[in-house]
């Protein structure tokens, strides 16, 4: 039998598999419309989410404050006491770099993201959002998650468990990590919880000579192809004869699921990942032929091609965990060092992802999150570094159905504390599974006798921020 036929017989299985998801979410999805498993029409498919670990500080980003130009050098004093994570309130600390406004909409973005900036009146910015942790790890499980505790499907887990592939020959759910390390919680950030295990992101690492571990043997293996072929079909049956003699174990579904993928991904996985037939401008667009950018804007490529081959959902991680020097954007030390490092890196292949989706037509149905887990505070740490700020931070969502150029809630004149239309990522995620048309309240999972669900007991539509 040749690769074709035994890929064939070996995705067999798949409608079996199929049609018991599809009976299992009867009861979670009912009242859908017909034939779509959506709760009213979707403006989105697809989901980036790309994530700054370590904390990108908003006053030095897209949160303008002019009062920390006017009063910089002078005590730090909102009329309250001042919690902060590991120091004490310092002097004001403006921005290092300048504010400009941007686009049709006058915008002010800061000079640390001019690449960002010049797509102004494409984003709706969030400045209003509050973590409720000032620790990496909780933090970043939130806005992942929905959760500050380990042991919950990411947001990536549940649009694939809520919507399905929309090809069987890659995963939905694709993480492209920070090849330095993992930030913090590591790839319990992308586990799928007590979702079927299925839904769990799959790693690929673009820069790396083998992106997707495992998918191949060693090349100085004895294991040819007509083994290869009869191995995966000797395990395919001792897995679903143990999958009999254990039901209601997800593991084991998933076990089997991933062996039929992987074969799938063999032929697939190449050609999404080859970038020789991208144009030199798309290349440069980029920034591949630059080093500072060129890990982040391979990703940021990889991640379109993805999306257009049928991804659901593709997050791209910048930072990776603390170390010395600084390799994410915690920023205790040295702010304008770490920070212009950080963007340096992010901010051309950013902008580039989106003007890439929109001059591809898929920036229409295609949702860009620009997220991290908490923010920094408006006075300094030290002389030169800013401490971490759970009570405002900004994020930013671009296509799908959002609104450009808009700002929703605000910060105080500081940028301290969130006053306007404060949110949480509750409200963000509910508005993306809006978007790919999904009420929130309705995409449930009964886990230790509660249904549960990415927005936990909260979260509201932002409409406002919606095109």
């Amino acid at each position: 039998m040749n690769r074709r036929g035994f890929l064939w017989k070996l995705g067999g299985g798949l409608g079996g598999i199929a049609l018991a998801d599809l009976l299992s979410r009867e009861g979670l999805l009912a009242g859908t419309i017909p034939g779509t498993g959506l709760h009213h029409p979707a403006k989105a498919k697809r989901v980036v989410q790309l994530f700054m670990s370590g904390a990108a500080s908003q006053v030095d980003t897209f949160d303008y404050k002019p009062l920390l130009i006017e009063r910089a050098g002078q005590a730090f004093d909102p009329g309250e006491k001042v919690e902060l994570f590991q120091s004490d309130p310092g002097f004001v600390m403006k921005s290092p770099w300048e504010w400009k406004q941007r686009g049709e909409c006058g915008k002010w973005v800061s000079d640390l993201v001019p690449h960002i900036a010049s797509c102004a009146d494409e984003i709706a910015f969030f400045h209003s959002m509050i973590s409720k942790s000032n620790v990496h790890g909780p933090a970043t499980f939130m806005q992942a998650t929905g959760f500050v505790l380990p042991g919950f499907p990411s947001m990536g887990s549940w649009v694939s468990y809520g919507l399905g592939s929309l090809n069987e020959d890659l995963p939905t759910f694709v993480v492209l990590p920070d090849s330095r390390g993992f930030a913090p919680n590591g790839p319990k950030n992308w586990s799928s919880g007590f979702l079927p295990a299925s839904h769990q992101g799959t790693m690929i690492y673009p820069n790396a000579e083998r992106p997707i571990a495992d998918l191949y043997p060693p090349e100085e293996s004895f294991v040819t192809e007509e083994v290869d072929r009869e191995g995966l079909a000797l395990l395919a049956n001792l897995n679903k004869e143990h999958e009999a003699s254990h039901p209601g174990d997800s593991r084991l579904e998933a076990r089997i699921k991933s062996y039929e993928l992987a074969a799938k991904l063999q032929l697939s996985a190449p050609e999404a990942l080859d970038l020789t037939g991208e144009s030199e401008a798309t290349r440069k667009l980029y920034g591949l032929d630059e080093e500072p950018t060129a890990e982040f804007g391979r990703n940021c490529l990889v991640a379109r091609r993805l999306l257009e081959r049928g991804v659901r959902f593709v997050q791209v991680w910048s930072g990776a965990d603390n170390g010395h020097p600084r390799r994410n954007w915690d920023s205790h030390e040295n702010l304008a060092k770490d920070h212009g490092d950080m963007a340096a890196s992010m901010d051309k292949p950013t902008a580039a992802l989106i003007k890439d989706l929109k001059s591809r037509g898929m920036l229409e149905d295609t949702i860009v999150i620009w997220t991290t887990e908490f923010g920094r505070m408006p006075c300094s740490q030290g002389s030169a570094g800013r401490d971490h700020n759970p009570f405002t931070f900004t994020s930013w969502a671009a296509g799908g159905g959002f609104k450009g150029g808009v700002s929703h809630g605000a910060s105080d004149e500081w940028s301290y504390k969130a006053v306007e239309n404060p949110m949480y990522c509750y409200d963000l995620h509910a508005t993306v599974l809006h978007l790919l048309g999904i009420d929130h309240e309705r995409l449930t999972f009964r886990h230790n006798g509660i249904d549960r669900r990415l927005t936990d007991v909260h979260g509201h539509v932002i409409r406002e921020a919606l095109a």
